[in-house]
């Protein structure tokens, strides 16, 4: 016998536990359910154990079959990159690349970035997901997205420092928040209106909220900025997202006594490292490039 276990075996395995079931499974692989069982009788023929135990009409992963199962689903994701890099070498460069940025990520460097890119890839239709907070984890997670710009790294992925936020606290000019005069303290702004984005993941949470007495929340921040802007409410914003709002006085910052900046650092996440396409890597190199060409520092600020 072969000592090299084809993957449908491990195919089998994983759609077993993902779907509930032998019947289950066979509809989600296409396949008729005696072929599934079959994979799984080689599969325990060729391991020497069981990796399924009966409960009642449920098919339950054994121990063995558990710690299986996780070594299983890296082995046939690496196969399914392999095999995504074969056709993508064959074919030049991909049809189809998906892209999920953080809202904290201003829109004008993005463009600017695909703009220089879509020259030498016209050939290849770009998707983008405008995503905060968890929203660009779930991308990752749910491989709806081949390149992402995200502010955090989850559990199992590397990434590369790509670009440092400073965000700003600021009202617009007429803002009673200005009209004090002085240095303002945290219990200042909590007697205002707070700005603040949601999270588009589905964890639900709001980005940089004060705890202030009163908030509006908003789904993306074109919007908050807007409402900033007509005097309702003051928020913190990334600086590049509001560098025309600042430059003509539609906004100002605000004199915090302490706490005016914030800092946040945008990684550049493969979703599939060992196995980006072309057009996935050169996407990546052109935004790398942009980066230092406009001399924006990826290094994080000096310890307050």
């Amino acid at each position: 016998m072969s000592d090299i276990i084809p993957i449908a075996y491990w195919q089998a395995l994983i759609a077993i536990v993902d779907h509930g079931g032998y019947a289950q499974a066979a509809e989600a692989l296409g396949k008729s359910q005696s072929s599934v069982s079959y994979a799984i009788q080689r599969l325990e023929e060729h391991l020497a154990l069981r990796v399924f135990r009966q409960e009642g009409r449920r098919a339950v992963p054994t121990a063995a079959g558990q710690i299986l199962l996780q070594r299983a689903r890296l082995l046939v994701e690496h196969a399914q990159g392999l095999e995504s890099s074969a056709r993508q070498l064959g074919q030049g460069r991909e049809a189809l690349l998906r892209v999920a940025v953080d809202v904290l990520f201003p829109d004008w460097l993005l463009l600017r970035a695909l703009a220089i890119f879509s020259p030498d890839c016209a050939a290849t239709r770009i998707e983008v997901l405008e995503t905060v907070l968890s929203g660009t984890d779930d991308a990752l997670l749910r491989r709806e997205a081949d390149l992402v710009i995200t502010p955090r790294i989850p559990q199992g992925f590397s990434g590369e420092p790509l670009l440092q936020i400073r965000f700003v606290a600021v009202a617009a000019p007429a803002h009673p928040l200005h009209a004090l005069g002085r240095p303002l303290a945290w219990a200042d702004l909590r007697q205002h209106r707070q700005l603040v984005i949601r999270d588009s993941g589905s964890r639900r949470q709001s980005a940089g909220w004060l705890d202030a007495e009163q908030r509006w929340t908003f789904s993306h921040p074109s919007s908050s900025i807007q409402a900033a802007c007509a005097g309702l409410g003051f928020a913190w914003y990334p600086e590049l997202r509001i560098r025309d709002e600042l430059a003509d006085g539609r906004l100002l910052p605000l004199p915090l006594i302490e706490g005016r900046h914030r800092y946040a650092m945008l990684y550049r996440v493969f979703a599939r490292p060992d196995f980006p396409g072309p057009a996935c890597r050169e996407l990546a190199d052109v935004l790398a490039r942009l980066m230092r060409e406009s001399g924006l520092s990826v290094e994080p600020p000096p310890p307050a």
